[in-house]
């Protein structure tokens, strides 16, 4: 029997109200049996915070817990508020990619939908390692630790102090403790102070950035920028670390101690500093090496743009100067909006980062994951994944000599 073109037209009418009332949470999530893990991402900007958000990601999916994605904590943008702001998850990335490898749930859903059953008012556990004082994790104390709690309106009913043996290590044994102790049954919901995640990213961790995928906003205002700015030819993306907190950092730490990584060093160092030690130059590198490094690269790809992103100094007229005889172009992101910066790097033809900024190795996870050539300033070597697994296995291999 045929249905009628108004039947036809109620049954699409009612599946797309299911789907817009499915994406925009109409629809109550069911509750997760196995409990939910919520926690601060209250260590560094967005870099830092990204870095442990793939460890945190990897270590809940052992425990089999439902991951809250946090908010992004964002200091000092204009009009913000003061101490921080928190920036809802997807603003920035989408939430359905990182389904395909684990249970996720944004904040804001489930403090609204799901937090009154499972986590309700005078039934809220903080956890930390140790506490700080009393029997207290003061989890609420200074910025953003405060802010990023009270966005919700999230206060702490009682502490618990975990310790004893369990750690953030993403492996079935460690999960197991975890388990066993702290069961969903009694404890549905873990709330941590930090994330619980490794600093620098794991290396077995790395991959995961492939679940992380930009919001569509994000990913048009790039891919405008590139098809107005940049649409003749190959454009090389740079990105400079040249703050003065930067300097600070290259001043006091580089040079420290050997076989120690600083931030993003095993992007390029490898974990095991199978490609050499931090140096001054990696970190802050000089600005004859900046445009000794940049001419050298737009020559051997015929580049006809290059792509400035930094946080202070983009030696816009020093690097225009130096490429203007020989037609290529210098641009910046105008609105200078971080995350867009990021989005276009990540598609240039070729990157040269900062080895130690976790901001670089933002742009250059993605890159791994795409395919697309990376350098650092100072680092002479293209990561060129056969090269660095064949130094892998020879440094394994005398390991276990």
């Amino acid at each position: 029997m045929e249905l009628s073109a108004q039947r036809w037209i109620f049954i699409v009418h009612l599946a797309l109200c299911l789907v817009v009332q499915r994406v925009f949470g109409g629809e109550d999530p069911q509750i997760d049996p196995k409990g939910y893990v919520v926690y601060c991402p209250c260590m560094g900007r967005f870099g830092n915070q990204a870095d442990q958000f793939l460890g945190a990601l990897a270590f809940i999916k052992t425990l089999d817990r439902t991951m809250v994605l946090p908010p992004w904590v964002e200091y000092g943008k204009p009009g913000s508020k003061p101490g921080s702001s928190q920036i809802p998850f997807d603003t920035y990335f989408k939430v359905e990619p990182l389904t395909k490898y684990h249970r996720v749930i944004t904040m804001e859903v489930f403090m609204k939908k799901l937090a009154p059953k499972v986590w309700p008012l005078g039934q809220r556990k903080g956890f930390c390692h140790t506490f700080r004082g009393g029997d207290s994790c003061k989890m609420k104390e200074g910025n953003p630790f405060g802010p990023f709690w009270d966005n919700f309106n999230v206060d702490f009913d009682s502490y618990v102090e975990f310790g004893g043996g369990l750690n953030y290590i993403p492996s079935s044994s460690n999960a197991k403790k975890w388990n066993e102790r702290f069961p969903a049954s009694e404890y549905p919901v873990l709330a941590f102070g930090g994330a619980p995640g490794s600093f620098p990213v794991l290396e077995e961790n790395v991959p995961l950035h492939q679940y992380l995928v930009w919001s569509d906003k994000i990913e048009k205002q790039a891919s405008d920028f590139i098809t107005k700015k940049l649409p003749e030819g190959p454009f090389l993306g740079v990105h400079m670390r040249n703050g003065l907190d930067w300097v600070n950092v290259c001043n006091n730490h580089v040079g420290v101690e050997q076989n120690r990584h600083l931030f993003g060093s095993p992007q390029c160092l490898g974990y095991r500093f199978e490609h050499g030690q931090v140096t001054k130059d990696m970190c802050f590198p000089p600005d004859d090496l900046v445009k000794r490094q940049i001419r050298r690269r737009v020559k051997k790809m015929k580049a006809k743009s290059v792509f400035v992103a930094a946080d202070a100094d983009p030696m816009m007229m020093v690097l225009t100067r130096m490429l203007e005889p020989i037609k290529v172009r210098v641009l910046q992101f105008d609105e200078h909006e971080l995350h867009v910066e990021l989005a276009i790097l990540a598609r240039a033809d070729h990157y040269i980062g900062n080895c130690i900024s976790t901001f670089s190795a933002f742009a250059a996870r993605e890159r791994g994951v795409t395919g697309k050539s990376t350098s650092f300033w100072a680092v002479d070597e293209v990561l060129d994944k056969d090269k660095i697994k064949k130094k892998k296995k020879r440094a394994h291999a005398e390991d276990e000599l």
